[in-house]
């Protein structure tokens, strides 16, 4: 005989078809709800029996249906000797779960709320309850009383003082500035981070209510005497809706200081700030916005020099650069110094007047510009050329291989130079080329025959200029002009002449004069054989180096011999280029005076070769300029002789 097996037997979930359509569309009926599922099973159960006696009844018919069952199977034995025990064990923990789940729901008032019988209280007068409530009442209405009362003080102290609100204050303050919140405080970033910058100095700042400043400061006025600066100081500060904190490190006024000058005897002096000193200069500003530029500028000036310093330690120059304090000093040319220097100051006298010094603002802005580069290199990299690339290399570099660069174009692809070093060569370059036109501008104003006159070009590089030279003599400039191009570099000097010589210089001014005279000299002697063909003179000579007469201290001597158009007079010219341009001229004529006939020379045909020449006081003749008096000459001559 096989054991039994209960089966349970479900109908399925599908709801039942409520009706059929006609296109054979079926309509089914909605699931019920749970009120409706509840009515259902409670219509099963038949309250008539459930007395007392029908359930023993049913009790009795259940337990002989059991004896049935257990004398059916009797024969079959217990298949675990410990089965009792565990039945009774599941019984007990049956009751045990049940009871805890009975003082769970009693306990926690969350499944199960038991209501204490009602016990008959005493009767409350009313009186009572109408007092109470008043009380509860007026305590409500002294808390909303006070609070009006202190938004209407506010909003008056408002309007008097013409404060703006403190989150129209804070809202400007971040269209400018970086901001965050951290915990309960409002922290700010005044560095250069976001534009490229790599310095380690923290440039945070602190935002707060100006109120609760404001109390502070009366608070410490009350117990020590102030100044009328400090009360002015804070009045300002009294006037926006928040204060601005910022570090002390930041607090001040900074700048970058740069002067060139010659060797003096205090070669390692320095003058270093000590923070802590004096009274707060942001204090007097009042404005935050004013607070933060100064601060974020001293950051800079800071991040700016600790640059230069590391480079002037790190270079290898043939004069060592010299850093103590706040103070570097690099050397641009013999005798010559270029000083930088960090001025930082914390106090504020506006009786001190101000230091009158050489400082450089066109050098202190180049440092800036410099600095501010290295930040847009570190943060804008070449995009790589193809995608596949890497990041790093410019596309100067990329196309090496391709063009088949060689060693010398790829190391100088690898070379670059520090701030310092190009801050040094355009001082450099900024002295030579005051150097120069000291030199023109002496030249032009000495020498008055013939004209110099010096046109600088407007478009140039940080360290390199052009000027072009014109030699003219005033009222010959159609005649002849001599024109020199120079080229100002850093240490030296390019000359390109008006017969394409190129000639290189060094920084001292004495060669670049020497040259200027011998131009000089060179356009008055170019400029004389013109003016002689326009009269119908003959040059029969002319030379740029004479090599007679004593030695020259500069240059050499330069000659001219010109004839008349009937060959009966000759002119000798001889310019000297000395400091001052010395002009010497002679005159010879034909037929000569003493000429006697002899036996050695019987013709008298060799009377026309000339004579002596002789002087002329040239400075006596009349005239501006030396073609002006050459051209009086030769006309005189000329006239005589037709």
């Amino acid at each position: 005989m096989s054991n039994s097996v209960n089966i349970s037997v479900e109908t399925t979930c599908e709801n039942q078809i409520r009706e059929i359509g006609y296109d054979g569309t079926e309509l089914y009926q909605p699931p019920p709800t749970l009120s409706e599922s509840l009515a259902k099973c409670a219509a099963r159960i038949d309250f008539s029996k459930t007395s007392l006696d029908d359930l023993k009844k049913e009790e009795k018919t259940a337990a002989a249906a059991e004896e049935e069952n257990k004398d059916g199977t009797q024969f079959q034995e217990s298949l675990w000797p410990w089965d009792a025990v565990r039945n009774k064990l599941k019984d007990a923990l049956t009751e045990i779960c049940v009871l805890s789940d009975v003082i769970s729901i009693a306990k926690d008032k969350r499944y199960l709320v038991l209501d204490p019988l009602l016990e008959e209280g005493d009767d409350t007068k009313p009186i009572v309850q109408v007092y109470s409530r008043k009380k509860a009442i007026s305590q409500a209405a002294q808390v909303l009383l006070s609070g009006a009362e202190r938004l209407r003080n506010a909003h008056s102290e408002q309007r008097s003082r013409n404060v703006s609100d403190f989150h129209i204050e804070l809202l400007r303050l971040r269209q400018n500035w970086r901001l965050k919140k951290v915990s309960n405080a409002i922290i700010g970033d005044l560095s250069y981070r976001t534009a490229g910058s790599k310095f380690g100095m923290s440039g945070t700042f602190e935002v707060t209510k100006a109120e609760e400043a404001s109390d502070d400061d009366s608070a410490s006025t009350s117990t020590t005497s102030s100044s009328t600066a400090t009360n002015n100081g804070m009045q300002m500060k009294a006037s926006s809706a928040l204060r601005v904190i910022v570090p002390a490190e930041l607090q001040g006024v900074a700048y970058i200081k740069v002067i060139t000058q010659k060797d003096q005897e205090d070669l390692c002096t320095a003058q270093v700030n000590l923070m802590g000193h004096g009274p707060n200069i942001t204090a007097q500003v009042g404005v935050w916005q004013k607070t933060l530029e100064f601060a974020q500028n001293v950051l800079f000036c800071k991040e700016l020099f600790a640059q230069l310093a590391r480079e002037a330690i790190q270079l290898q120059a043939p004069i060592p650069h010299v850093v103590i304090g706040n103070q570097i000093r690099a050397t641009l040319l013999p005798n010559i110094q270029l000083i930088i220097s960090l001025c930082h100051s914390t106090t504020f006298d506006s009786n001190q007047p101000a230091p009158i010094n050489d400082h450089d603002h066109v050098l202190e802005h180049s440092l800036h510009q410099l600095l501010r580069e290295v930040h847009y290199k570190n943060s804008h990299h070449p995009f790589p050329h193809p995608a596949s690339a890497p990041l790093g290399p410019t596309k100067k570099r990329m196309l090496a291989g391709p063009m088949a660069a060689d060693r010398e174009t790829l190391l100088d692809m690898t070379k670059s130079q520090t701030i310092l070093e190009q801050i040094i060569a355009q001082a450099q370059h900024i002295f030579m080329r005051k150097r120069t036109q000291y030199v023109l501008d002496t030249l032009a104003r000495d020498v008055k025959d013939p004209q110099i006159v010096s046109h600088w070009n407007a478009m140039n590089s940080p360290t390199m200029s052009c000027v072009k030279i014109n030699i003219v003599t005033h009222g010959y400039d159609a005649i002849g002009r001599t024109s020199l191009v120079i080229h100002v570099k850093e240490r030296s000097l390019k000359c390109i002449c008006r017969d394409g010589r190129v000639m290189r210089l060094s920084y001292e001014p004495q060669e670049l004069r020497d040259l200027i005279l011998c131009q000089i000299n060179s356009h008055q002697i170019s400029c004389l054989v013109s003016l002689a063909r326009c009269m119908a003179w003959t040059v029969l000579s002319n030379s740029n180096h004479l090599g007679i007469g004593k030695v020259e201290p500069l240059g050499n001597a330069s000659s001219c011999l010109l004839a008349s158009p009937n060959g009966d007079r000759m002119i000798a010219v001889q310019i000297r280029c000395d400091p001052q341009i010395d002009v010497k001229v002679y005159i010879a004529r034909s037929p000569r005076q003493d000429f006697f006939p002899s036996p050695l020379v019987p013709e008298k045909l060799w009377e026309n070769l000339g004579g002596n020449f002789k002087e002329v006081k040239f400075d006596k003749i009349e005239g501006k300029s030396f073609l002006n008096k050459m051209e009086f000459l030769m006309a005189s001559l000329t006239s005589n002789t037709a």
